[in-house]
């Protein structure tokens, strides 16, 4: 077998082959994975459940299932999904307290160990993952491991870590306002938020936030984003959203020719939500510029929809409600009420925020949502564009405390806004969208840019992603903190 150096950045189909062609064993890459972790995660805080033992247990287990990824270590994000028998705390105090446990796992968790992954470890999150950084009270920041003084994004920034450090391969991640992208661009990985409905939510939840989260993993190359979206997507039975199904497996479009496109390019923050960075603007012309060398048409084009007022409010309306939802039922896990001690402050102002929303107000502003995404789709058919090109987030990576500030609660988290700008619309609208790492600002930081294509074409984002990757690859950049 490699070194568990040299096994640190082979991406997790390479070690699938190992496995297959019986140049390694699934626990031995499994304990390959576990060294890396204890040696990496002390400076970055990436991983806080280790789950050690039981990863050991199922990579020397006969009933390891022979999947496509039989034997590859993978790290879950500590939200987005419930692992059987696994702290999920949520990045909450009280759940913490009572560590709560659920006695089921989501599909998402049951497909990955069915395609043979297995989970080493739960990494860090934001408190019930409402900021685009990752520094929960409870936990602690997480780190970006090519600055420890800047945050890996959120809420999937335990995730990012973990996998552009070396710990592991893949790693689970949610987006409900960016989640996926924003880490993705902060911590320079490929992170993909499929279509509405492409991969179940169930069993145990239904539309979080009303259908803005959708799920999918963090990956350092295309294909595997690709090949792991193929064993995560398809109905489930009761399933509230379906995504047409591809017209063939997402791992034959990495390398396929995406013909020439049209794709229109934006970098003013939708409705004015903030003031792009020269960088952040760089690196979406730049892009531009790389398409058009490879055969592309490129102008300044984007949804007139996206700049009407509204969006904002819209979106505050469903977070706030989904979160005193989500209150409710800690209190019941809990056999008390949840008060302000039991949440960080930002979480309780929220709750706050969302008390005095009608049931009529709460449907309004969920019509609101799916009117506006019907005039912003039209953009995709009527006018002709195949994809729109962004910035992922209008600034680069956050220094640690800027979004989550514990003195400052309500102004931290005004400054979401600015990283969550680009990324949060697609949410609304349910349509796919990537994080593509093809840019480093002077301080050495990545910068992420967005690509976004019509309802239902992962299959064009993953032809055009791959396509961006064979011309400018990204596999050999290496963080200043890794395995």
């Amino acid at each position: 077998m490699l070194p568990v150096t040299d096994l640190a950045f082979l991406d997790a189909t390479a070690q699938a082959e190992l496995v297959r062609g019986g140049h390694a064993s699934p626990d031995e890459l499994v304990d390959a994975a576990i060294t890396r972790i204890e040696k990496v995660n002390p400076e970055l805080n990436a991983v806080i459940h280790p789950l050690f033992d039981r990863a050991r247990a199922q990579a020397a287990s006969l009933d390891l299932p022979d999947g496509p990824f039989r034997g590859v270590p993978m790290v879950v994000k500590d939200l987005d999904g419930y692992l059987a028998d696994a702290p999920c705390h949520l990045g909450n105090k009280l759940l913490r307290e009572i560590d709560w446990h659920p006695t089921r796992s989501s599909y998402l968790f049951q497909k990955l160990e069915q395609a043979g992954f297995v989970i080493v470890a739960k990494t860090n999150t934001p408190e019930f993952g409402l900021q685009p950084t990752t520094e929960p009270a409870v936990y602690g920041p997480t780190r970006n491991p090519w600055s420890t003084d800047h945050s890996p994004g959120g809420s999937s920034g335990g995730s990012a870590a973990a996998v552009a450090s070396g710990m592991v391969p893949v790693g689970h991640a949610g987006d409900g306002g960016g989640s996926i992208r924003i880490p993705a661009s902060a911590c320079g990985l490929f992170g993909l938020k499929p279509s509405r409905g492409r991969v179940s939510l169930g069993p145990d939840e239904q539309e979080p936030w009303a259908g803005l989260v959708n799920r999918h993993v963090l990956t350092r190359s295309v294909r595997d984003s690709a090949a792991i979206l193929d064993v995560l997507a398809g109905y489930m039975p009761g399933d509230p959203h379906v995504a047409p199904p591809p017209a063939r497996l997402y791992a034959t479009e990495v390398g396929a020719d995406p013909g020439r496109l049209k794709i229109g390019l934006r970098v003013h923050a939708p409705t004015g939500l903030a003031e792009t960075d020269a960088e952040c603007v760089a690196a979406a012309e730049d892009t531009a510029r790389l398409l058009r060398d490879l055969g592309h048409t490129v102008e300044v084009a984007s949804p007139a929809a996206i700049d009407e007022p509204g969006l904002l409010d819209w979106f505050m309306a469903v977070l706030t409600t989904a979160l005193l939802a989500q209150l409710d039922e800690i209190a019941r896990l809990a056999g008390r009420a949840v008060t302000a001690d039991d949440v960080e402050p930002l979480t309780w102002g929220y709750a706050e925020l969302g008390r005095p929303l009608t049931a009529v107000a709460y449907l309004e502003a969920v019509d609101g949502i799916r009117a506006w995404t019907r005039r912003v789709a039209s953009w995709w058919t009527d006018d002709g564009f195949d994809l729109l090109l962004t910035p992922t987030m209008a600034l680069p990576p956050a220094p640690l405390g800027f979004l989550a500030d514990p003195d400052q609660p309500f102004e931290s988290g005004a400054r979401a806004a600015s990283y969550a700008a680009y990324a949060a619309p697609f949410n609304l609208t349910g349509q796919p969208a990537a994080s593509i790492p093809l840019y480093v600002s002077a301080k050495h930081l990545p910068i992420g840019v967005q690509l976004v294509g019509a309802y239902g074409r992962e299959d064009l984002l993953l032809r055009v992603a791959s396509q961006l990757e064979s011309a400018r690859p990204w596999a050999d950049r290496r963080p200043v903190v890794h395995a």
